[in-house]
């Protein structure tokens, strides 16, 4: 079972002090240890070199009159006492102690010279560790010894070390209680840290799994200090959140827009060739003649035609790499005059007037363009503004420059268009007044049309429109050669 990052970090943490308690308790106590010892040694040597100089019977009448117990007097960490006159051999002439004293090893005269007064440890008959030091003796006189008799060579002098290894070992004990103690405290106190730390985390988690379930619009509430790899992190992931959201919501946006497209096209062609097949039928049923029926069939199979044309112009149009213009210098002078002509031709009782873009005389307004697509650009504004304008309602044609740009504007007097409605226009299938008519409905499709010739031309249409005041369409697109702009 994998253990959550959580515990992990805790379980880190504490291993990480643990070692550290235990280092620092080992040499805490070692240090101490050595401390204590360079102690005893310090009053075992001053002992040892007084033990040198006083003979063996002097030693038992001082340790007669303090009641058999070693004629050493209590010294901070020195609890009992030893002392030995050993013969050349190494032989233990007489002792005096506490107890049973410490096992000594050989220490002949050679072996004391080799110790030259440095203190070591030995063991004691029951277990404790001592403290000795052998010195050659400054005396000279006979000593009886279990063996026999013979001269002092050398001297030892020992204390236990029971009193040291008690105080080391309760140091360590207390070490071990606060170490505990501690570790206990300092591991809830990083558990604490650990899951305020991580609560960001916990945050991010949560918001993942909202947006897992479809809430798209939740956002990883940012820390108060931003500067942080978590305030880093939930900056990052909020970005990241917000794009995927508009993503999705672009989909979804295009699902829709591609199923009205659908919808809107299957009507449009259905229109038609229903008209086509309802004739045909008609005409073989024997309830038309033919003349009136044929007639019927070759309108709506333009109809049909044309709608087809326009749905693959725009798909061109749409096109990554564009559609292929044909691209040569011309005006838009000529494009405007051919404008006024057709408003003239369609409705001999139109007011027109041909002007300036913003009204004074026309100007020329040379551009690089495709003659064509903009003359179709052109006659569709027309016909807008012919089909939903009523008979005689005034119309302006202006043709020139602004700014760099060359301008040309179709403009009327006509109803008008609320905000809602200008704002969808050129919306592919969009029609202001909702009507299929062949009259005035259309196939929504000329302003589509209008706005991607003249975006493919690297320009753009704006509107200006308001209920009651009319509508005016205005063409931009880069002058050529550049206008150089007034200083």
């Amino acid at each position: 079972m994998r253990l959550s990052l959580r515990a992990r970090l805790l379980s880190i943490t504490v291993a990480l002090l643990v070692v550290g308690l235990v280092v620092i308790s080992s040499v805490v106590v070692r240090q101490l240890e050595h401390q204590l010892m360079t102690r005893v040694d310090a009053q075992l040597a001053p002992m040892g070199r007084a033990l040198t100089a006083v003979p063996p019977e002097l030693l038992a009448v001082m340790q007669a009159h303090a009641g058999g117990q070693a004629p050493v007097d209590p010294l901070d960490l020195i609890t009992a006492g030893y002392a030995a006159y050993l013969s050349a051999d190494g032989t233990v002439l007489r002792s005096f102690g506490d107890g049973a004293g410490p096992s000594l090893p050989r220490l002949d005269t050679a072996a004391v010279t080799a110790h030259a007064g440095r203190p070591f440890t030995v063991e004691g008959a029951d277990g404790q560790e001592w403290r000795a030091v052998a010195l050659p003796s400054n005396g000279a006189g006979g000593v009886g010894g279990p063996g026999g008799a013979g001269g002092r060579s050398a001297v030892v002098a020992a204390v236990s070390l029971e009193a040291l290894h008690a105080t080391v070992g309760r140091v360590r004990l207390a070490c071990l209680v606060a170490g505990s103690i501690l570790l206990a405290v300092l591991a809830l106190a990083g558990g604490i840290a650990i899951r305020a730390g991580l609560a960001p985390l916990r945050r991010v988690e949560e918001t993942a799994a909202a947006i897992a379930d479809g809430d798209l619009s939740r956002r990883v509430p940012e820390p108060a200090t931003p500067g942080t790899e978590v305030g880093r992190l939930a900056r990052s992931l909020n970005k990241m959140l917000a794009q995927i959201e508009q993503g999705v919501a672009a989909k979804v946006e295009s699902e829709a827009r591609m199923r009205r497209f659908v919808a809107d096209v299957s009507h449009e062609l259905r229109t038609p060739l229903f008209g086509i097949k309802g004739f045909s039928e008609l005409y073989r049923m024997g309830g038309t003649e033919a003349a009136p029926a044929m007639a019927r069939i070759e309108s709506e199979s333009g109809r049909l035609a044309k709608l087809v044309d326009d749905l693959l112009l725009l798909a061109g149009l749409d096109e990554s790499d564009g559609p292929a213009l044909d691209l040569t210098p011309m005006d838009l002078r000529t494009l405007a005059a051919d404008a006024r002509h057709d408003f003239a031709a369609l409705d001999p009782a139109r007011p027109i007037a041909f002007t300036g873009p913003s009204g004074g005389p026309a100007a020329s307004a040379p551009v690089l363009g495709d003659e064509a697509r903009l003359r179709q650009v052109v006659s569709n504004l027309v016909g807008n503004a012919v089909t939903h304008t009523p008979a005689g309602t005034p119309v302006r044609v202006g043709v020139g420059t602004d700014g760099g740009e060359a301008v040309l504007v179709i403009a009327d007097e006509g109803p008008g268009l609320a905000p809602e409605e200008a704002s969808r226009v050129f919306d592919r299938f969009y029609r202001a007044d909702g009507s299929r008519a062949r009259a005035t409905g259309g196939a929504g499709l000329g302003l589509a049309i209008v706005r991607s010739i003249v975006a493919a031309h690297g320009g753009r249409v704006e509107l200006r429109s308001a209920p009651g005041r009319g509508a005016a369409f205005e063409i931009r697109l880069p002058a050529h050669p550049p206008l150089e702009q007034p200083r």
